[in-house]
């Protein structure tokens, strides 16, 4: 078969391809024929409706199926002749001056584009690091006793302190007016912990039990209520009830309700230690490849499929209309929801994606089995069992791609570390986990 490739623009392409209506012709027959055998029609035995009626019933549908087919196959038989990486669905236009005897079409479509990588020896990055120190741990081990503290009333005449846990009623006014979320009753917090916001906390502070107090409150210009943000309210805030906190000892007991394998001290620590140090990684991984990819897209030069982006857009509106729906919108699903909000995203995620896939195909970046068994060990060796995480892993074609996927991510960033210029900076633990 001859093809012809028109450029259109860019990777736009077009080709015009023909098929003798007689093929076609024969195709529907020979489904028509098969299709008699199988269909059951009111008054005729199974197998025995006429071919009239069966062509009569089911010939439009059978048409339209051979003619896809058919076209389908000769475009892709086009595309492979011309050795042409086929980007998304082709458009099909039936032409109308046709030779006779024969079915003409044009097929236009985009291929992927050429990607130029770009030279990145001379891009300097940033390759952040990061340790689990003994106050990180010391951290850790205060979370877990608060998570596990005991509260006891306090005396009428003791006053709020910090680390204290309240019971209060409280309503609050903008300019004489009540607004919405700014009531409550039997209301509960505990003291310095930020659950509220740090003038409400202050103004509790110091007061006894049965105590009223009045006092003025800012609220941030970025409040998530947009009703009052940037607004000073004036709150009442009345005194129910005081509890002090009271955190368990650090000792074996302790250690033994935790569940930790080894129930001292010194075995809570290192246990502490090496779930940090896991996270520390993974943490780092993410970060530096972010870095990485965000350096090897910049430095890269290729054209966007209009296709591939109109899916990537399609996809992420359907994302948010299901977001929506799971927030109990009604008529979540028709949500007039502007493409184009999410447009620099998909051309992103998509500019990435073939850079990424590029660079994967000419270094040969790909997943390794070694390095699949090797990571399935990592992430099972957290986990009582590992065995057991090893088999759900090694059993499910899902699980094993996404493992795939990710070492694919790790070969990448170190491959693209390597060609940069890397300056190392330390990061502190509590900077890496964002706090």
């Amino acid at each position: 078969m001859s093809v012809t490739i028109e450029t259109l623009e860019k990777l736009e392409r077009k080709v015009s391809l023909s098929l003798p209506i007689e093929t076609i012709q024969n195709e529907v027959d020979q489904r028509l024929k098969k299709l008699a055998k199988q269909v059951k029609i009111d008054g005729f035995r199974p197998g025995k409706v006429p071919m009239n009626i069966v062509a009569q019933r089911y010939g439009y549908s059978v048409q339209y199926e051979v003619m896809n087919d058919k076209v389908g196959e000769a475009f892709a038989a086009a595309a492979q002749e011309a050795n042409l990486r086929v980007a998304g669905a082709p458009k099909i236009v039936e032409k109308e001056n046709a030779d006779e005897g024969q079915f003409a079409f044009d097929a236009v479509f985009e291929i992927y584009p050429e990607v130029e990588l770009g030279d990145l020896s001379q891009v300097e990055v940033e390759k952040f690091t990061a340790h689990v120190n003994q106050e990180a741990i010391d951290k850790t081990i205060e979370i877990l006793k608060k998570q596990r503290r005991t509260y006891t009333q306090k005396a009428m005449d003791q006053s709020v302190a910090k680390d204290d846990r309240v019971t209060v009623d409280f309503e609050g006014k903008v300019d004489g007016e009540p607004f919405q979320g700014g009531q409550a009753s039997d209301f509960q917090f505990i003291v310095g912990e930020g659950q509220m916001l740090k003038e409400f906390e202050d103004a509790v502070l110091g007061m006894k039990l049965g105590e009223s107090k009045t006092f003025p409150l800012s609220f941030p210009e970025n409040y998530h209520g947009k009703d009052v943000a940037g607004k000073v309210a004036d709150f009442m805030v009345s005194l129910k009830k005081i509890e002090a906190s009271h955190l368990p000892e650090l000792n074996e007991a302790f250690v033994k309700s935790l569940g930790v394998t080894e129930a001292t001290v010194e075995g809570l620590r290192s246990d502490i230690e090496k779930n940090l140090e896991r996270e520390v990684k993974s943490r780092l991984l993410n970060k530096n490849k972010q870095v990485v990819l965000d350096a090897l897209v910049k430095q890269a030069k290729l054209d966007l499929p209009k296709s591939i982006v109109q899916a990537e857009l399609d996809r992420m509106v359907e994302n948010a209309r299901a977001e929506l729906k799971q927030r109990g919108i009604k008529d979540a699903e028709n949500a007039p929801i502007p493409e184009d909000i999410f447009r620099p995203q998909a051309e992103q995620r998509v500019r990435m994606g073939l850079v990424v896939s590029e660079l994967v195909r000419m270094k040969d970046l790909y997943a390794k089995p070694e390095q699949i068994k090797e990571h399935i060990e990592h992430l099972a060796s957290s986990y009582e069992r590992p065995e057991e995480v090893m088999h759900w892993y090694l059993n499910d074609k899902r699980n094993m791609a996404e493992v795939e996927a990710l070492v694919v991510e790790e070969n990448v960033t170190q491959y693209v570390l390597s060609q940069l210029k890397v300056k190392e900076k330390e990061l502190s633990f509590d900077e890496l986990m964002g706090q």
